[in-house]
This record gives structure tokens, sequence and C-alpha cells, in this order.
């Protein structure tokens, strides 16, 4: 059976991301990832400053990874361990096809 692909995505703070950056970059389980600002709605706007709940929303990175199944799992576990409580918001989706076009 071939091995199921997932894409991990990543949220997290401005206070959080170089952390998580530096973690990524040295972790087996990726060889290579994307990384994009985004802005955050809605989650939970009372951790917020002033300022982002005066403009309803909050700058956040957002970093994709396409891993196995396995690999993601193992990611998770490690930043669970190495950033408690960098308030990291993640999700899995499967991947059906990926390949370059050339």
């Amino acid at each position: 059976m071939a091995e199921q692909l997932c894409c991990l995505n990543l949220i997290v703070s401005p206070e959080a991301e170089e952390n998580l950056l530096d973690l990524l970059l040295v972790s087996p389980e990726t060889s290579a990832f994307t990384s994009i600002q985004v802005a955050g709605h809605g989650a939970d706007p009372t951790r917020w400053s002033t300022a982002e709940q005066v403009l309803g929303r909050s700058r956040r990175m957002q970093v994709q990874l396409i891993v196995s199944r396995e690999a993601a799992n193992a990611l998770l576990d490690r930043l669970r361990t190495e950033l408690p409580g960098a308030g990291i918001f993640y999700w899995l989706s499967a991947v059906e096809a990926m390949g370059e076009i050339r």
C-alpha cells in the first residue's frame, strides 16, 4: 500500500514563529515547507492586542508541509514537547496527488 501523504497546516503567532521555523528547519520529518503571513479571525479575540481587537484580525504565519501521516504525527508530538504553550493551531488534509509541472 502506498504511503498516505497529507498536508499539515500550522498557524502560529508572531511571538512563536521563529521558534517554529527553527524547529522545522532541523526536523527529520520535514524536507521542505512553505510559509506565508496570514490574518487570523475569530479564534479567541480576548488574547489579541487592543489594535487587533479593533481591526478584527491578528497577524499570524501559516506553514504548510507535505509529509506522510506518520511524519505529521511525529512532528505534532515534537511540537507539543518542544514548544509547549506556543498556541499553534493545526489541521491535516489528505493529499490526493502532487507533483511538479516541468
